[in-house]
């Protein structure tokens, strides 16, 4: 089992991106469950969201506490919140910013753990033309997860984007969102 923390702000798509994620592994046929934390918080408002990703039937149904994956979709909030708040050195950050993983170690001072980046806000103003990070951070996961598990296939995640935002997008953006996704998922950077 893989458990996933999600940080953002009310109102970027964290909590939508973790319900994609979470609808694409049960359509391949594994287990997946995606929990939001949050009350009535204001849009901007720090939040967290959860995931957890398993081949194999899954029998928790609490917050994750110890997450093996942390994914950032707000750099602001780097400064803001505690996100390694319950991680181990094997841990694998997640990072939306312009900043390489290494940079990203140096400034935070981060021991152990793999660091991700992706510039997935730059990926948003081009494809979708508004700073919607969510997708391209999205995408950025796939690939993780893919590599350590083999699940999800993009083509699954893909497929849960027009199923969600189809009816409620224009083509354009859902396109634009679709390209978003590919990008984040080929973008990423690791140590």
């Amino acid at each position: 089992m893989i458990e996933i923390r999600w940080h953002g702000r009310g109102g970027q798509g964290a909590v939508t991106a973790s319900k994609i994620l979470s609808s694409a592994v049960i359509a391949e046929g594994s287990y997946s469950q995606s929990n939001p934390d949050y009350g009535a918080e204001r849009s901007g408002a720090p939040l967290k969201t959860y995931n957890r990703v398993s081949k194999k039937p899954l029998t928790l149904h609490c917050m994750v506490t110890n997450p093996n994956i942390v994914i950032v979709i707000d750099p602001t909030l780097l400064d803001e919140v505690d996100i390694l708040e319950g991680t181990d050195e094997n841990a694998i950050l997640i990072i939306n910013t312009s900043m390489t993983p290494k940079e990203i170690r140096e400034k935070y001072n981060i021991q152990g753990r793999k660091i991700y980046t992706l510039n997935a806000t730059n990926i948003a103003l081009e494809e979708i033309k508004r700073p919607a990070t969510n997708i391209p951070m999205l995408g950025a996961l796939v690939r993780v997860l893919y590599e350590l598990e083999g699940i999800p296939k993009l083509e699954t995640v893909e497929q849960e984007v027009i199923d969600t935002f189809g009816q409620k997008l224009s083509k354009e953006i859902l396109e634009g969102n679709l390209r978003a996704l590919k990008r984040g998922y080929s973008e990423i950077i690791s140590e």
